[in-house]
């Protein structure tokens, strides 16, 4: 059975596809594919395995975890599965430690090893999707603050530009902590709005499902109106935020245009063979999503973003 960690990263429509996994799960389950979303990891499955922020890694707690692991892993085998999908875009850290620290992902690499040796060195594949630096930091940042973040300074934003670390780096970090493992990048601006082809893409090609489970957008960042009642809400001036309706983009022109040219460095690295360490999947032709729903496609926004089963408060800052 292979086993395959779905990485996320946050902000790239990973809520859509564990949505679309729970909807279609007999239909999935008749392809041999298990798909453990969040109600299966934040449920004590990973307990022990990534110490708590501020916490000590703990031998006894760990060894529990592998043993859990190995049970139910054991179970899913036995129960007929091919592909065990583990999706959860919490493994590889929080969107708060990436704000704080004004960097993508820094203990990228650390916590998956841990997943890595938890599951028995079974890791057959690891699949992240990437999306371009302006728009994810965009999505974080409108998310944050309509959870409490303050809003950022002109020096935060300068940060998030200047701080080096592009997707290339936390790539060649989960590539460093599974050896051997397939590592498969999903560009978000391709598969946002189809699940279906992303879990095709996972589980080595397979006809998925799609339906309407598989045409809902899920947990898109609230817009500038939704931000200006947050943060009038806790008694913060929404006078900082530009006038305007639609999504709210913090950074200038020369930023967005420096985060831009990061991400097609990031691609064309990837394209060139992102030095044997990971393969990039895309899809040409009309099937392409590119960002936006297609017309029609149904959304769910602010009240779906804010999911308090999937999404632990704690993780947003």
């Amino acid at each position: 059975m292979d086993i395959i960690l779905h990485l996320g990263a946050h902000r790239t429509a990973t809520t859509s596809l564990q949505r679309y996994a729970q909807a279609c799960g007999p239909a999935l389950a008749a392809l041999g594919v298990v798909v453990w979303g969040p109600e299966v990891t934040r449920g004590g499955l990973l307990s022990g395995v990534i110490p708590a922020p501020g916490g000590h890694p703990v031998a006894a707690e760990a060894a529990h975890a592998r043993g859990r692991i190995a049970l139910r892993v054991a179970q899913a085998e036995a129960g007929g599965a091919a592909h065990l999908v583990v999706s959860d875009e919490n493994m590889i850290g929080a969107p708060r430690l990436c704000l704080r620290r004004h960097r993508l992902y820094p203990g990228a690499g650390e916590r998956v090893a841990r997943l890595g040796h938890a599951f028995g060195g079974r890791i057959t594949c690891a699949v992240l999707s990437i999306r371009a630096q302006d728009a994810w930091w965009d999505s974080v940042l409108a998310y944050a603050v309509a959870r409490g973040h303050r809003l950022p300074s002109r020096g935060d934003l300068d940060r998030l530009v200047t701080s080096g670390r592009q997707w290339r780096e936390v790539i060649a970090d989960i590539a460093c902590a599974l050896p051997g493992a397939e590592i498969v990048i999903l560009p978000h601006e391709q598969f946002a709005t189809r699940p279906e082809a992303r879990l095709a893409q996972m589980t080595g090609g397979a006809t998925m499902p799609a339906g309407r489970a598989a045409r809902i957008w899920r947990g898109r960042a609230p817009d500038l109106d939704a931000l200006r009642r947050a943060v009038a809400a806790r008694g913060g001036d929404p006078a900082r935020l530009p006038e305007g309706a639609g999504r709210w983009h913090p950074f200038s022109e020369a930023q967005a245009a420096a985060l831009k040219e990061a991400y097609e460095d990031d691609l064309l690295w990837l394209r060139a063979g992102a030095d044997g360490l990971a393969r990039l999947a895309e899809e040409t032709g009309p099937l392409s999503a590119g960002t936006q729903p297609r017309d029609g496609l149904p959304t769910r926004g602010q009240s779906d973003d804010i999911d308090k089963r999937h999404i632990d408060k704690r993780n947003l800052g």
